[in-house]
C-alpha cells in the first residue's frame, strides 16, 4: 500500500468507473447504451474484489477520519453486490424510460460510493459527508421517473424531510463537537469516559444526532416520508432505497455508538428501546391496511427497523454477540427485502401496477415470481429454514443475553412477526389463491430472473448454513470492539 491512499483504491477504482459511465453514455449510439448496465454491474463487482483483498488489514486513515478493518471491508465488498443487483435489475426501467442510462447508473455507483465511505468512517464530519452525499443521490434517482406525477411528488418530500433531518443532525454534531471538543469517535469516547464533556450540551447533542440517524433508517416517530418515497419512486429505486440505504445507516451508526457512544451508553440505552419499541408496533401493525404492496414493504421494513434497534438498546461495551445479531439480520433482511422487490420490478415493468389485486393469480402467469415472493415474504416474516428465522433468532438470543431486562421486547417482538406473518400471507394468498382470469402473463427478463434464483438460493443456505457469513461477521465485531 501506498501511504494512506493506497488504501482507497477501491474506492478509486469506483470513482473511474462512475466517470467512464457517463463518458461512455455520450459517446454510445442509442442501440449500445444498454451495454451501459452491464458496465456499471461489471467495475462494482471488480470494486468487491479489490475490496475483499484488503481483508485482515487494519489502518487509521488521515488521523483517524477513515478506519480500515474487518469492519469496513465487510460492507464495502457488500454494498457493491447490491450495487451490481440494482443495476441489472434496472434495464428494462432504464430502456424504457431513460434516454440518458449513463446518468442513471452513474449516480447508483456513486450512492455505492458513499456508503462504502460511511462504513469506513471514523469521523463525525467524514460521516455526515458521506451521508449526505447517499441522500443527495436518492433524492435525484425517487425522482427520475419525471412524468409521472408519483415519482415528483417523492421526490420533493424525500427532500424536504431530508433537508429537516440533516439540519437536525448536523447541529447535534456541533453540539457533541461543543461539549467534547473532538469529533472523531474515539475522541468523542475518550472525552465522555474522563469527564472532561459538558453533561447537558452532550445529552442535548446526542439526542438530536441520534434523531437524524432515526430518519434515516426510518425509525418511527421519523418514519413519515418512507411509505410515500417508496410507492412513488421508481420501483428499482425503491429496491436500493430499501436495502442499501438502511443498511448503510445502520453500519454507520453501530460504529458510532459502539466506538463514540459506549461510555454514555445509560444515556442513549432508552431512547433506542423506545425508538425501537415504537417502530415494531406501528410498522407492523399499519402495515395490515396497506392495499399497495410497496407501501406494505415499507412499514414492514420499518418493523424491520425496529427488530434491529431492539439489538442497538442492549449493546454493552465488549457486547460481540449482539453486534453479531445485528449485522446478521442486516444482510438477511437485504437479501429477503432485494428478492421481494425484483418480483413487483417485474409485475411493475410488465402490468403498470402495483396494487395486492394486480397480484391475483401470479402463480399461474409467472410461476418463478410468485415462488420468490413467497420465500422472501416467509424469510421476512422468521419462518425455519428461510434467512430471517436464523438472523432473528440469532438477534433476540443475543439481546436477551446482553440485557436480561428487555425480554419482555423480545416477546413483543416475537408477537410483531406473527402480526407480520399474517400481511405477508395475504399477499401470498393472492398469488396463489386468488383466479388469475383475464390477467396476461408476467414475462421477466433473463437477468432479473437470474438474480431471483441467486437471492432465493442465499435466503435458504443462510436459513440452514449461516456459519461462512458467520465468521466474516465475528470478524468485524472484533474490529469494532477492538
Amino acid at each position: 500500500m501506498n501511504g494512506d491512499w493506497g488504501f482507497l483504491t477501491p474506492e478509486f477504482i469506483l470513482v473511474g468507473a462512475a466517470l467512464a459511465v457517463w463518458s461512455l453514455d455520450l459517446v454510445l449510439p442509442d442501440q449500445r447504451k444498454g451495454l451501459l448496465a452491464y458496465v456499471a454491474a461489471l467495475a462494482l463487482a471488480v470494486v468487491a474484489v479489490a475490496s475483499a483483498t484488503q481483508a485482515g488489514l487494519s489502518a487509521q486513515l488521515f488521523g483517524g477520519l477513515l478506519r480500515i478493518d474487518g469492519y469496513s471491508v465487510l460492507f464495502r465488498m457488500l454494498f457493491p453486490v447490491v450495487g451490481v443487483i440494482v443495476c441489472l435489475a434496472s434495464t428494462d426501467f432504464v430502456r424504457r424510460r431513460l434516454t440518458h442510462p449513463g446518468e442513471y447508473y452513474g449516480i447508483v455507483m456513486t450512492s455505492v460510493l458513499a456508503m462504502m465511505v460511511m462504513s469506513a468512517a471514523g469521523e463525525l464530519l467524514t460521516a455526515y459527508v458521506a451521508l449526505e452525499l447517499m441522500s443527495f443521490t436518492f433524492y435525484v434517482l425517487a425522482s427520475y421517473a419525471r412524468h409521472d406525477l408519483k415519482s415528483n411528488e417523492a421526490g420533493v418530500k424525500y427532500v424536504l424531510l431530508g433537508a429537516l433531518s440533516s439540519a437536525v443532525l448536523l447541529y447535534g454534531i456541533s453540539l457533541l463537537y461543543g461539549a467534547t471538543g473532538a469529533t472523531t469517535f474515539t475522541g468523542i469516547a475518550d472525552a465522555v469516559r474522563q469527564g472532561s464533556a459538558l453533561p447537558t450540551v452532550f445529552g442535548l447533542g446526542l439526542v438530536l444526532v441520534l434523531a437524524g440517524f432515526g430518519f434515516k433508517v426510518a425509525a418511527v416517530p421519523f418514519h413519515m416520508w418512507s411509505p410515500d418515497v417508496y410507492e412513488g419512486a421508481p420501483a428499482p429505486v425503491t429496491a436500493f432505497l430499501s436495502v442499501a440505504s438502511k443498511m448503510a445507516a445502520f453500519v454507520l451508526l453501530l460504529r458510532l455508538v459502539t466506538v463514540g457512544f459506549m461510555p454514555a451508553a445509560a444515556e442513549w440505552r432508552p431512547l433506542l428501546a423506545a425508538l425501537a419499541l415504537v417502530s415494531m408496533v406501528v410498522g407492523n401493525m399499519v402495515a395490515l391496511a396497506q392495499k399497495n404492496i410497496k407501501r406494505l414493504i415499507a412499514y414492514s421494513s420499518i418493523g424491520h427497523a425496529g427488530y434491529l434497534l431492539l439489538g442497538f438498546a442492549a449493546l454493552a461495551p465488549g457486547a460481540s454477540l449482539v453486534s453479531n445479531g445485528i449485522m446478521f439480520h442486516l444482510v438477511g433482511y437485504g437479501a429477503s427485502n432485494l428478492a421481494a422487490f425484483l418480483v413487483v420490478i417485474a409485475v411493475s415493468a410488465a402490468t403498470g401496477k402495483e396494487e395486492l389485486d394486480d397480484y391475483d393469480g401470479l402463480a399461474q402467469r409467472a410461476p418463478l415470481l410468485a415462488l420468490a415472493m413467497a420465500v422472501a415474504f416467509f424469510s421476512s416474516a422468521g419462518l425455519p429454514f428461510f434467512a430471517g428465522f436464523t438472523t432473528k433468532f440469532y438477534l433476540f438470543t443475543a439481546v436477551v443475553q446482553s440485557a436480561p431486562a428487555l425480554l419482555w421486547m423480545v416477546g413483543l417482538a416475537a408477537v410483531m412477526s406473527l402480526v407480520s406473518l399474517y400481511y405477508y400471507l395475504v399477499v401470498i394468498k393472492h398469488m396463489y389463491i386468488h383466479a388469475a382470469e383475464g390477467r396476461d402473463r408476467v414475462l421477466s427478463p433473463v437477468a432479473l430472473s437470474g438474480l431471483l434464483v441467486l437471492l432465493v438460493a442465499v435466503i435458504v443456505i443462510l436459513g440452514i448454513y449461516p456459519e461462512p457469513l458467520l465468521n466474516l461477521i465475528q470478524t468485524a465485531s472484533r474490529a469494532l470492539f477492538a
